[in-house]
């Protein structure tokens, strides 16, 4: 079962970006490098951080605002538990949640999941694509979203239309230029449908570098 082994991130100041996610997400599995390709509004993905409670959220996105980042959508209560979203210097998007309603502890900001959420023109086409290249489907909502299997790596792919995508992150679907990211995994060098790039890479657990 293919999987992902790293994310990286272009950025036009990899120092700037090191010092941001150093103090947001410490060990976040992203990778950094410098990039000046053009790029403007939405670009067609997001970064999510799923943790325990919601103090655990507030903690995050607070260190998230505190190193640099815009607040795209403040922390609050949904029908599905309690999150918010942030927009890092660099532009790219975080989304920060937890399933519960409440705190049942002392907070920790410990990240119990990191998932990878592109948006996608089709989602049922893409899945397709995705399938064929050896990720196996964990979770699947007919042509609105997809979740597939993280396997030996720790970072999760998942599919949800574009514009739904920008709605729930508070952007407008627009945008135009490079995604400014680069998807490292076991399932081989390729581009998907989307303009996604994907990169050979074998190692299982990168870090912050």
């Amino acid at each position: 079962m293919a999987s992902i082994a790293s994310i990286t991130l272009d950025v036009a100041d990899t120092e700037a970006a090191h010092r941001f996610y150093t103090a947001f997400c410490g060990d976040s599995h992203v990778r950094l490098r410098a990039s000046q390709e053009p790029t403007t509004g939405f670009r067609g993905f997001t970064l999510a951080l799923t943790v325990a409670q919601p103090s655990d959220v507030d903690g995050l996105i607070a260190a998230a605002v505190d190193a640099g980042a815009t607040t795209l959508k403040p922390a609050v209560k949904s029908l599905w538990g309690y999150g918010g979203v942030v927009q890092a210097p660099d532009g790219s998007i975080w989304k920060v949640a937890t399933s519960a309603k409440k705190d049942t502890g002392p907070a920790t900001q410990r990240i119990d999941d990191f998932v990878l959420l592109l948006g996608v023109a089709d989602v049922a086409a893409s899945k397709r694509f995705y399938v064929d290249r050896g990720l196996a489907v964990a979770r699947s909502f007919g042509r609105a979203y997809v979740e597939f299997a993280a396997g030996t790596g720790d970072v999760k792919l998942a599919l949800y239309r574009r514009k739904a995508l920008a709605k729930d992150l508070g952007v407008s679907p627009e945008g135009t230029g490079s995604h400014r990211i680069a998807i490292g995994g076991d399932a081989g060098a390729f581009t998907d449908p989307d303009g996604f790039a994907w990169e050979a890479v074998a190692a299982p657990r990168p870090g912050l570098v």
